[in-house]
């Protein structure tokens, strides 16, 4: 059986809960595609939220940012961290506005926050961030240097209490609206790259450095 991590009281999907779950695999799967998080913080006696990249290992997600960063300062003071990511996967028109929504694919997760401070596993984890945005982009590019590394504050959340919420399938319309003569369904979206734009400065000016690997295979993915 797999890992269930709620409901708890926190995450508990209250509102249309048949769209609940709560299994690990699910929650992990939106994590590790979702493009990118939102953690949530007090901040001098105000709600904020900083809109952030992720990486998940396990049971435990990290986030990096400037030292001063104040969301992050903050989650680490509380020594908790509410952290929200959400893939957005098309329309979902039904015959009334009401009815109407969109499909999607969200998650909650609250837990314990730490400090990376271990100079060795905040690179470790700093050079996977590469990865994480583009598969095999960081054999392509130059080390890390120790001035970057020291500029960089890397966060680490235990993956404690979490729920995921799935909005997909038919709409739900009243037997009343499915006999009116109105299209619905599902209109999904998919995230397609464009062409490459070069930077035109410093040896990319001579036009003949070559398109990496990593970025040929998002043509080929697609």
């Amino acid at each position: 059986m797999s890992e269930d991590l709620g409901p708890g009281p926190r995450t508990r999907v209250r509102r249309l809960p048949e769209k609940a779950a709560y299994d690990a695999p699910t929650i992990y799967s939106v994590l590790d595609e979702a493009p990118f998080c939102h953690v949530v913080a007090v901040v001098g006696a105000k709600a904020a939220a900083l809109p952030t990249l992720c990486l998940r290992e396990g049971s435990s997600l990290y986030f990096h940012g400037s030292p001063s960063n104040a969301v992050l300062r903050s989650v680490l003071d509380a020594g908790e961290a509410y952290v929200t990511a959400t893939i957005y996967e098309g329309l979902r028109l039904a015959r009334s506005g009401f009815e109407s929504s969109v499909a999607y694919r969200s998650v909650v997760v609250i837990g314990r926050t730490w400090l990376v401070d271990d100079d060795l596993e905040q690179r470790r984890l700093l050079e996977r961030f590469v990865d994480r945005v583009l598969p095999g982009r960081g054999a392509e590019v130059r080390p890390l240097s120790e001035r970057e590394r020291r500029l960089t504050l890397v966060v680490g959340v235990d993956i404690e209490e979490a729920s995921a919420k799935i909005s997909a399938g038919p709409t739900a319309d009243s037997e009343e609206d499915q006999a009116l003569p109105i299209w619905s369904g599902t209109v999904p979206v998919h995230l397609v790259y464009g062409e490459p734009i070069a930077d035109d400065n410093g040896a990319m000016a001579s036009g003949q450095v070559a398109l990496p690997a990593s970025v040929r295979r998002l043509f080929s993915a697609t």
